[in-house]
C-alpha cells in the first residue's frame, strides 16, 4: 500500500531529520512544502503492521519530527 505522511519538524533540527527520514527502509520520496505541514513523504508498506512500524516507530522516533498525520491511499 502507498501512503502519504505529513510531518511537522522541530525548528533548528529539519536537515538533521530530513535526513535521516529520507534514508530510512520504506520512504520513496520527500517533498518540503509551506504551511502548517513541514515536510510531505510518500512510503510504502505490504500490511497495516509494516505501516505502523513505519510511521510509529522508524519515522516518530527520529529525533526532530514533532508530529505526523497519515493518510493511507485506496483504490475505489
Amino acid at each position: 500500500m502507498v501512503v502519504f505522511v505529513l510531518c511537522k519538524l522541530v525548528a533548528g533540527l529539519e536537515q538533521k531529520a530530513l535526513a535521516q527520514i529520507r534514508a530510512t527502509r520504506g520512504v520513496k520520496e520527500v517533498y518540503l512544502t509551506f504551511g502548517p505541514w513541514d515536510a510531505i513523504l510518500t512510503a510504502e508498506a505490504d500490511t497495516l503492521d509494516k505501516l505502523s512500524t513505519l510511521v510509529v516507530r522508524e519515522i516518530r522516533g527520529i529525533h526532530g519530527v514533532q508530529t505526523t498525520e497519515t493518510l493511507v491511499t485506496t483504490n475505489v
